[in-house]
């Protein structure tokens, strides 16, 4: 089931009645029924979002979201008890061995070079050699492909309407950064949301460490779904003059939840992808699989 991704930006009061969220401004007053809801955006320092709303938002595995004063995703609220027989999960995840990891960390990077790859092709409709990098990844990825991949991608990736190509990446870098940052902010909580809905503890990673990142696990697996961002990113460039974050753009990048994706023998939405990818990579830690279940960003037919 895709869910509603709530962007409130006003001075609001968000209560709950009748398991509907009540959502109060200046101005007018709205309900939305609870169980719709798979993200709620806060972008207010004046939102007041009462506790037995947020009880019950937590309760039907809805991930909150906190804006900062520049209005990039600062921090996620999400459920800790979402799985029935989350601490034998937990136990598993724990006990992974560094083999299983550095397997799965592989996995992961062939993918997000792969897709990368496939990108650039679709929007310089020239040939790269990503397909090659990608085949010289090695288990826990340790000649760092990732970085050398890295590089070359942001050097060609095209940026319209400018006297230059590429794009010098940067957490806190200039325009288009504060476009990219805020997607891969909402692409990391959709993936800490499925993680923690599978059971999976986001604080405890296959290859991100960092004792100062909770949701180190979500940093690991958004790595292959990179790309969408960069893509959705490329379009607004192409389409808006805009260099700052308006609504108008939030709304954009908040699309990218339902975008399409393709498995095998179906397609579905991301939020939707995004649990199987999660509940594949529980199996990998159970050893019931050896593969995390990755969906392609595009049909044969996009990248053509």
């Amino acid at each position: 089931m895709i869910k509603r991704t709530l962007l409130i930006e006003n001075k609001s009061s968000i209560t709950t009645k009748n398991l509907q969220l009540v959502i109060k401004t200046e101005t007018k007053e709205s309900t939305v029924p609870i169980e719709d809801i798979g993200f709620l955006v806060l972008d207010n320092p004046e939102i007041y979002l009462s506790i037995p709303a947020m009880n019950l938002i937590v309760e039907n595995n809805t991930a909150v979201i906190i804006c900062s004063k520049n209005h990039l995703p600062n921090g996620m609220l999400l459920n800790l008890n979402s799985h029935h027989i989350q601490q034998e999960i937990f136990k598993n995840q724990i006990e992974a061995s560094m083999p299983l990891k550095k397997q799965l960390w592989q996995q992961t990077i062939v993918e997000k070079i792969r897709n990368q790859g496939q990108l650039l092709t679709k929007i310089t409709n020239q040939k790269n050699t990503f397909e090659f990098l990608a085949s010289k990844v090695l288990s826990g990825d340790t000649t760092n492909m990732e970085g050398v991949a890295a590089q070359q991608y942001w050097k060609h990736f095209p940026q319209p309407n400018l006297e230059y190509d590429g794009i010098k990446r940067g957490r806190y870098g200039d325009y288009p950064n504060n476009f990219l940052n805020y997607g891969y902010a909402i692409l990391r909580a959709a993936i800490a949301r499925a993680l923690s809905g599978s059971g999976l503890l986001n604080t405890l990673g296959i290859h991100h460490k960092s004792k100062y990142n909770a949701f180190a696990l979500a940093d690991d697996i958004m790595e292959p779904f990179r790309p969408i961002v960069d893509e959705k990113v490329f379009s607004i460039m192409q389409n808006y003059n805009e260099q700052e974050l308006n609504t108008a753009i939030k709304a954009e990048l908040l699309q990218l939840l339902t975008r399409t994706v393709y498995f095998k023998d179906e397609k579905s939405p991301l939020m939707v992808a995004l649990q199987k990818t999660a509940s594949s990579l529980q199996q990998c830690y159970t050893g019931n699989r050896k593969k995390i279940k990755y969906p392609k960003l595009w049909n044969s037919m996009d990248t053509e």
